[in-house]
């Protein structure tokens, strides 16, 4: 591919779970990539193995997107490298789970800054680069909890139904432009999502539903150059969100509620 032509996909929370995943599946399809996460030696490893593998430009920048100047440092490092830009994957994400009222306000503003406003941020920077292109796409990774409040689980699924809602939203903005926006919503994936949001016990029973994020990363890529406007991997999940769609909330809720109890 002539140096011109190359096509590049910015990935966060790409070291490991679906954004790693990710980053395969569009290696495999011949995109060059820049990967972002905090860890540098787990960035490092990964492209090591993509480029080996898939034959591919890998560049990574390690960096906290939480913090409130991270997306306007990774737009810095990707305009100095002049990188044609026609992917954006906002994967970078997790969750808190416990009482609203007992966990810890400054970790669930933090959360807050990952999970949406550096999505915002990066969507908002980056347009500029991807409206250039003949076809480009933005992929916002939001979660089944999207679709109802979970209680324990309180500001992370509000996130995640923020995602949702400004994905639809920036979509329908941008119908006539040649950026297609979509939004992945998975359920349980073994990513140590469970690990990370303090949720052991219901690890063990989610480890019975998990998808695995190869799988749930070539259903996301699919559906994001299908142009499709959700992607829900896995039919339980679909029959899940159709069920939050159609039954009444307080039942939602109780039932969600008595699965991630503290």
């Amino acid at each position: 591919m002539a140096e011109a032509d190359k096509r590049y996909a910015v990935i966060t929370g790409a070291s490991k779970g679906i954004g790693k995943s990710i980053a395969k599946s569009l290696a495999k399809r011949g995109y060059h990539l820049l990967l972002i996460a905090r860890s540098e030696d787990e960035l490092t490893q990964l492209a090591q193995e993509i480029s080996l593998q898939y034959q591919v430009e890998v560049n990574t920048f390690p960096i906290d997107l939480a913090l409130s100047d991270s997306a306007n440092a990774v737009v810095d490092w990707i305009n100095q490298h002049e990188n044609k830009v026609t992917i954006l994957i906002n994967n970078a994400g997790y969750g808190l789970w416990g009482s609203f009222a007992n966990l810890n306000l400054e970790e669930q503003l933090q959360m807050c800054r990952l999970n949406m406003d550096t999505v915002v941020q990066l969507c908002h920077l980056l347009l500029p680069l991807l409206l250039r292109e003949k076809q480009s796409y933005i992929l916002n990774v939001a979660s089944t909890a999207a679709y109802q409040a979970v209680p324990t689980l309180a500001i992370y699924s509000a996130t995640k139904s923020f995602i949702l809602s400004f994905t639809r939203a920036l979509r329908f903005e941008l119908k006539n432009t040649p950026v297609s926006v979509s939004c992945l919503s998975p359920g349980p994936v073994d990513t140590g999502f469970a690990k990370r949001a303090g949720l052991d016990a219901f690890s063990k029973m989610a480890e019975k539903f998990n998808m695995k994020p190869d799988h749930v990363a070539e259903i996301a890529v699919k559906g994001m150059l299908a142009k499709k406007s959700e992607i829900i991997p896995g039919f339980s999940n679909i029959i899940s969100v159709y069920a939050n769609r159609i039954l009444p909330k307080a039942m939602i809720e109780k039932i969600a509620a008595g699965i991630y109890k503290t």
